[in-house]
């Protein structure tokens, strides 16, 4: 038999008997005309199996990195795979090894046409050497003489790996503003002949993946496993047969950083702990940071000047309208929902239980308050399953009466500056702001992204020809109960003990996804049909509510809540277990556009104005102020 014949023949056999024997993670033997390479192990001094949870330790300072100094000697991958010569001189030999994040990605291939690149691969995210310029790297001279000699070299996954200049700040290299992907990850290993690589016959812009050509970036794993590269003599491709699955778990016993542009340092001095405040420490160490509302000065209340625990003190819905009915206008007080005037004591970190209390603080007569809370994590990423464990307040009494919280899981954009563009929208561009009406200039790319989960009391149904729903609004009559203590419609009333999982994804209004729509239409997810609304095609916002019951959600001592953000869909799941979670909001790339810039996670309770969720049957003017605060606790964030 032909030896060309049989290395074919073991290329052919050898992948599948390792992956249906599952015995060994080396690759087999690949023999080119004047070269074999076998065993290639991109992480060989990684020992704690295939995952790996974010060292948090050092990402302030220049984003992750995958390995951390803190968990590889050295922290960088050992790159190992062997080499042997067929020709009959010493020769020098060129590798190079690239990496991509698989979980969250575009095809490499165009559907259409499978031998052109997809017009998005380019936003994949992979890398190879930390410096770019650094293209093939020779091996030595290996010596003819019939055996295989190892071949050794290091690398680490880092941010911004194509040193892209829109992520640089002057001369520095801020790879944080587009920081690596958890998920899983491929390893692809690259062997050429030194000529190969000399004369260019591997372009240049795959030698270098900072480079361009006409179309834009070309990612290698396209060009190596589909494009020109898969029929290059002299080279050999192997991909690694295992993934290493990047998870991250950002710490919530880590303490809370105060951000200097939200308070002063005199300020923060004031009310500092050893777990929040502005010490350099907990800049360097803290997962999260008390995250301050903007209130919108138009949005103030005439609220009912009532203060009571309305979810222990057995106030109803005739409390409820008693209230609305009879206190006069000159009685009322007008606020708006506020912020914590001072930080550190209304979220709390806990280094021992690893939680964060974020808590709602009581008011007092004169000093009337319906203050928002939450946290905000500090290192922002690109897509991925978001999964949070949390005990928030409940939200409604044994009489199915609100206490006008609103519990709300979302993503918010890093930052709207140039660097963290959107993907252009080339159907008549986004509105430009956040805030605007509909005569906001539209152009092709915006910073500002969004993806909410927003818990409270509220119709479950699409705005229609029928809304609001008809509400009696009662007569001021004290001596006949029936006049002024008016029930609420049938429709209300058979969600009166349910809350409703709004689930929001802030598209701003681009036109380009091909089923884009206003109004009230279906979206299907499976077997399960999910009504979608967005009041006009101007509107920013596109938005599917579920009914759930509030004991199920915030009764027990914890419950999960998911936003699974991937480049072409967003899921949004609950359940009472990470292995019992059911979906209640689904969008896809065809109804919405999906943010593909960079976001951090926010956990808040906050007063609503109820004017932003029309039709609903409490109003939060005729709420009551606490009387005791309301408690929320968060107990873990998985990002996967």
């Amino acid at each position: 038999m032909p030896s060309s014949l049989r290395y074919m023949l073991l290329v052919l056999f050898l992948p599948g008997l390792f992956i249906s024997c599952g015995q060994s993670n080396r690759s087999p033997e690949v023999a080119s005309e004047q070269f074999i390479v076998k065993d290639f192990n991109p992480i060989a001094n990684w020992k704690q199996g295939l995952t790996l949870f974010l060292d948090y330790a050092e990402a302030m300072k220049q984003g992750f990195v995958i390995p951390g100094i803190q968990q590889v000697e050295g922290g960088f991958f050992n790159l190992e795979f062997k080499l042997k010569n067929t020709g009959k001189v010493p020769q020098n030999f060129a590798f190079k090894i690239y990496y991509q994040n698989e979980s969250y990605k575009f095809p490499e291939r165009d559907g259409a046409d499978s031998t052109r690149q997809h017009p998005c691969a380019w936003e994949n995210f992979y890398g190879s050497w930390e410096d770019v310029t650094k293209t093939f790297t020779e091996t030595g001279a290996i010596p003819a003489d019939n055996d295989f000699h190892i071949v050794k070299s290091q690398f680490r996954i880092v941010g911004n790996p194509r040193n892209e200049r829109q992520y640089f700040d002057q001369d520095k290299n801020d790879r944080w503003k587009r920081n690596l992907r958890v998920g899983n990850y491929s390893f692809l290993l690259v062997v050429a002949t030194v000529e190969m690589v000399k004369q260019k016959q591997i372009p240049e812009n795959v030698q270098n993946i900072s480079l361009k050509n006409e179309q834009g970036f070309v990612n290698p794993y396209f060009y190596f496993l589909y494009g020109a590269g898969k029929s290059l003599k002299n080279t050999i491709v192997q991909k690694y047969q295992e993934v290493l699955t990047v998870v991250a778990r950002p710490d919530p016993g880590s303490g809370i950083y105060i951000n200097p542009s939200a308070y002063s340092k005199e300020e923060a001095d004031k009310s500092k702990t050893d777990c929040c405040g502005q010490d350099p420490a907990l800049y360097n160490k803290a997962a999260f940071e008390q995250f301050v509302h903007f209130i919108d000065p138009t949005t103030k209340m005439n609220n009912i000047p009532v203060i009571a625990d309305v979810l222990n003190d057995n106030y109803s819905r005739m409390d409820y309208n008693w209230n609305k009915r009879f206190y006069r206008k000159e009685e009322l007080v007008a606020i708006t929902a506020s912020v914590a005037p001072h930080p550190c004591q209304t979220v709390i970190s806990d280094p021992v239980k690893h939680t964060i209390t974020i808590r709602n603080p009581k008011s007092e007569f004169g000093k009337w308050q319906k203050q928002n809370v939450g946290v905000i994590t500090r290192h922002g990423m690109t897509f991925g399953k978001y999964t949070v464990k949390c005990k928030l307040s409940e939200l409604l009494n044994k009489n199915n009466m609100w206490n006008g919280l609103t519990n709300a899981i979302w993503l918010i954009t890093q930052s709207q500056a140039d660097w963290n563009f959107r993907r252009d929208c080339n159907k008549n561009g986004y509105m430009a702001n956040y805030y605007g009406g509909q005569q906001d200039p539209r152009v092709k790319n915006v910073g500002y992204s969004e993806i909410d989960f927003e818990i409270l009391k509220t119709v479950p149904y699409c705005p229609s020809w029928v809304l609001p729903p008809a509400y009696s609004n009662g007569i001021d009559d004290q001596n006949n109960v029936l006049n002024w203590n008016v029930p609420f419609p049938e429709e209300i009333l058979a969600d009166d003990d349910k809350i409703m999982v709004s689930c929001t994804n802030w598209d701003m209004a681009c036109w380009q996804p091909s089923e884009f729509h206003d109004g009230c239409y279906p979206v299907r997810y499976d077997e399960k049909i999910f009504w979608a609304h967005r009041w006009d095609k101007s509107y920013r916002a596109l938005t599917q509510k579920t009914p759930e019951r509030d004991d199920e959600l915030f009764g027990s001592s914890f419950y999960y809540f998911q936003i699974d953000w991937q480049p072409d869909k967003i899921i949004w799941r609950i359940g009472p277990s990470k292995d019992k979670m059911h979906v209640v909001g689904y969008m896809d790339d065809k109804v919405t556009s999906i943010p593909n810039n960079q976001m951090l996670l926010i956990i808040t309770q906050e007063f609503h104005n109820t004017k932003w969720w029309v039709g609903s049957a409490y109003s939060q003017d005729n709420i009551p102020f606490p009387k005791v605060d309301y408690v929320g606790e968060i107990q873990e964030l998985t990002i996967e």
